[in-house]
């Protein structure tokens, strides 16, 4: 089971990868649209590689409540491997 941090790490690579953004900028209280400029679709590659990354599944209903990246981490601590 990965830790917050972890999974705070994993998603800053990841966010890096598909959006350009340097990894020590994606922190907890980040909005990814308002603070990081990733946009709906980049969202959803951001999502998939997540999912995969991390075993969790996102239902596309869950997707617009991940506002921040601190939203992201926690679905992924209570859901992964569940």
């Amino acid at each position: 089971m990965a830790t917050q941090e972890e999974i705070l790490e994993g998603l800053a690579e990841i966010v890096n990868e598909i959006a350009g953004i340097p990894t020590e900028d994606v922190q907890l209280d980040k909005s990814f649209t308002d603070d990081l400029d990733v946009d709906s679709l980049s969202m959803v590659e951001v999502v998939v590689a997540a999912e995969e990354r991390f075993d969790v599944k996102i239902p596309d209903d869950e997707v617009k409540n991940l506002k921040t990246v601190g939203d992201a981490v926690k679905y992924i601590l209570d859901n992964a491997n569940a």
